[in-house]
């Protein structure tokens, strides 16, 4: 168990009304499995997560110019927690 496997918190228009639904969005490592982020969420937060569900994003073409490059993929995990419980990790 790592807590390297979450990066960060995404915070966006859309990830904060699934917060007011006890829904959280993390970036994590794209070798992370659900358990394991399930785990670390749960030891580090002191909440107990009900439902994990994972969302892998494939690399993508980026033109810039005459120059064509990858933007690369990343995997996030958004996790429902126990109702009655929340993280005050996004902004107000």
């Amino acid at each position: 168990m790592n807590k390297a496997l979450v990066k960060h918190v995404i915070i966006t228009e859309k990830t904060t009304d699934l917060a007011k639904l006890g829904k959280y969005v993390f970036l994590v490592h794209k070798n992370a499995t659900v358990s394991e982020v399930k785990k670390v969420i749960e030891k580090e937060y002191s909440v107990n997560v009900i439902a994990s569900n994972v969302i892998n994003t494939k690399p993508k073409k980026r033109r810039i110019g005459n120059n064509i490059s990858m933007k690369p993929g990343y995997k996030k995990v958004i996790v429902t927690l126990k109702k009655g419980q929340k993280l005050d990790i996004l902004p107000q």
